[in-house]
């Protein structure tokens, strides 16, 4: 046994001699994964932090480097989910994380900045940083995302005269430079080279799509330049198209042109045609958005993709060393009035986006990774990882709390403050949303007119291209005895028609006889980042606060059309996340602890639930405000519930598969 095992041991020495001789003769060619950049053969002497394009590969470091990254966006989830999402995003096997930046949340009224809350976009950014995770920064100015007016903040359609967006426009590119003046400073010192998460940042969003305003895209390039230095790589996304890269990508090495594609199309022919438009050796195959999912409109099935087929091509973009980023690797929650909408075949063909965001995505709505997609992505992302997984996270708790019996406090109306109309703007014509500095919810228009007969006909050639909810209502006000109520349901966020200003955009004629001198009235109902106490809605509840004998409204008034409050309270022991269901109702907003949580419609579809995450809720007494805007559910009661539902409405259960 002892010669036997020195025996052993000598074969082996022999063997070890034997491979470090043919490492030191150059025997062996290092394995990619592990190739140092020819420029810094040894990347430990004089060590430089830096993420950089070389050889058709991504560099981290000095050592190659392949982005399997995915959609999170941080205004679409609250701030103490922040690291909850990321750690999901972690566990799938993701080492990038990609965001937009929509510049409306950040400056919804001219001049007016938004850094905190779901818009603390820095403390995101750190929170990468110290989760270890890479960012790519998609900085717009225009960034889609089924986000009202693509990002745009809705002020600039105020602007006379009116501005060309997304165009060399002198007036356009000031308001941009205003904006990234604010915006690339702050992100500046969190730039990967800087010691920060930022690897790449994106200059405008498939600019190929809608037009080809080279001097717009060179004059971007030159502004972030300018503020972030010459060594961080600005990239532009394009459908996988020649005409599309022939529009919106810059030729050279100045920017980094990458791709997205459907996730059914074979990758490796796209990624030959994008290497056209990068430098040699500047194009590392990547998509930018690869789609595990896609987006619902109101009134459509909702959408699903089958987690087998979503897997299999992401492993066809892997399996050859290229590099995917998910989208959505977590889709979140439209909150307050930001769902954006799209086009079809025409301006009049709208279609507004659901509340929920979940896109099919791996980490659901809610935070949810068990479900067969997240398992399928995981498998795939782990055979090409370049460090262990981490482990999965459990789903979060929800609990059902029952259901919530309502009262019908107050028509809309009749909680506006007549007497103290500050707001108020006057002109001969009907003004749009925008021009009376109101940007979303709801716009009263009045104005007088005396009846002829026993009916009236009115005609309004255009109201917001279509793009709205009209109600016209006969009030009782003293000389305001019509009023028409303008519902923002979501500017477009894509397409030709995306210069969409809300509200009334014609004259008005009733009985043929022009009507003028107006009013508008804006009504405001606060969103997002100016969740404040919301007079209206403080109204309403001090409706529900009053004796019952004098709150009670009569049985006929209950199933009336005219807009109205909602109000009741629901108990909550243990805090988590919960759902609220709207079955039975028509259409409206919720406002829970006054936190708006988004539209709902269930009569029209798909969505049937409002997601309601933990930190909105507090243990005690909880208040839930409902705005129904047709007729309320006859029992006035709606209910928490545990799970989400996309069954209601037009497209009942049917699932629209991609």
């Amino acid at each position: 046994m002892a010669k036997k095992g020195s025996l052993r041991i000598i074969i082996a020495m022999a063997v070890f001699i034997f491979l470090i001789s043919l490492v030191v003769l150059g025997a062996f060619a290092p394995l990619p994964s592990l190739s140092r950049r020819p420029s810094q053969s040894h990347p430990n002497k004089g060590f430089e932090r830096k993420f950089e394009i070389a050889e058709d590969m991504f560099w981290k470091d000095a050592v190659p480097f392949r982005i399997i990254g995915g959609d999170l966006h941080y205004f679409r989830v609250l701030p103490e989910y922040w690291e909850d999402r990321l750690l999901r995003a972690k566990a799938l096997g993701l080492n990038t994380i990609q965001t937009y930046v929509p510049w409306n949340l950040h400056e919804p009224r001219e001049g007016q900045l938004v850094f905190e809350g779901i818009a603390d976009l820095i403390s995101f950014l750190r929170l990468c940083r110290k989760m270890d995770m890479l960012v790519m920064l998609r900085a717009g100015p225009y960034i889609c995302g089924e986000w009202d007016f693509g990002g745009f903040p809705p002020w600039l359609l105020a602007k006379e005269p009116a501005i060309r967006i997304r165009s060399s426009d002198p007036a356009f590119l000031d308001l941009v430079k205003s904006w990234w003046e604010i915006l690339l400073p702050k992100v500046s010192p969190l730039l990967y080279n800087n010691g920060g998460p930022i690897i790449m940042v994106q200059v405008e969003n498939e600019f190929g799509s809608y037009g080809d305003d080279q001097a717009y895209l060179h004059y971007l390039v030159k502004l972030a330049r300018g503020h972030l230095g010459d060594d961080i790589i600005l990239y532009t996304t394009d459908g996988g198209s020649r005409e599309t890269l022939e529009k919106g990508t810059i030729r050279g090495d100045a920017v980094f042109s990458a791709v997205d594609f459907t996730t059914g199309d074979k990758p490796w022919p796209i990624f030959k045609l994008q290497k056209e438009f990068n430098a040699p050796g500047k194009s590392p195959p990547l998509s930018t958005e690869f789609y595990t999912g896609w987006l619902t409109h109101w009134g459509e099935s909702i959408a699903s993709t089958d987690a087998t087929h979503t897997a299999t091509f992401l492993e066809k973009i892997l399996s050859k060393n290229g590099s995917a980023v998910l989208y959505m690797a977590h889709g979140g929650t439209n909150f307050g009035f930001y769902s954006g909408a799209n086009s079809g075949a025409n301006e009049s063909d709208y279609k507004s986006d659901l509340t929920s965001y979940d896109y099919d995505a791996p980490i659901r709505e809610s935070g949810d990774v068990d479900n067969a997609k997240y398992k399928a992505l995981r498998r795939v992302i782990a055979k090409y990882s370049a460090v262990p997984l981490a482990s999965v996270p459990s789903n979060n708790k929800r609990t059902a709390y029952g259901s919530i019996k309502l009262e019908k406090t107050a028509f809309l109306y009749d909680t506006i403050d007549l007497k103290n109309l500050i707001d108020m703007v006057e002109s001969e014509n009907p003004a749009s949303m925008e021009a009376t500095g109101q940007m979303f919810g709801f716009v009263l228009y009045v104005s007088e007119y005396t009846a002829e007969g026993n009916g009236s006909t009115l005609f309004i050639s255009k109201v917001s291209s279509f793009h709205t909810n009209i109600q016209v209502y006969y009030i009782n006000i003293p000389a305001w005895p019509s009023s028409f109520s303008v519902e923002n349901m979501g500017r477009l966020n894509y397409g030709p028609y995306m210069f969409d200003r809300k509200g009334i955009l014609s004259s008005v004629y009733l009985d043929g006889r022009l009507l003028n001198k107006w009013k508008m009235l804006p009504i405001p109902f606060h969103n997002l980042n100016e969740q404040k106490v919301n007079p209206i809605i403080l109204n309403a509840q001090k409706e529900f606060l009053k004796d019952s004998a004098h709150r009670k409204l009569k049985d006929q008034e209950i199933l009336n059309p005219e807009p109205a409050f909602y109000t009741g309270h629901f108990i909550v022991d243990k805090v988590t996340d919960t759902y609220i269901s709207f079955k039975g109702w028509s259409k409206g907003i919720a406002f829970i602890n006054e936190f708006n949580v988004g539209r709902f419609w269930p009569s029209r579809g798909p969505q049937c639930n409002l997601y309601v995450p933990a930190p909105i809720l507090r243990e005690g007494e909880n208040s839930l405000v409902i705005l129904e805007l047709e007729v309320p559910n006859p029992d006035l009661q709606v209910s928490s519930v545990d799970h989400p539902d996309f069954t209601c409405g037009l497209a009942s259960s049917k699932l629209r598969k991609f």
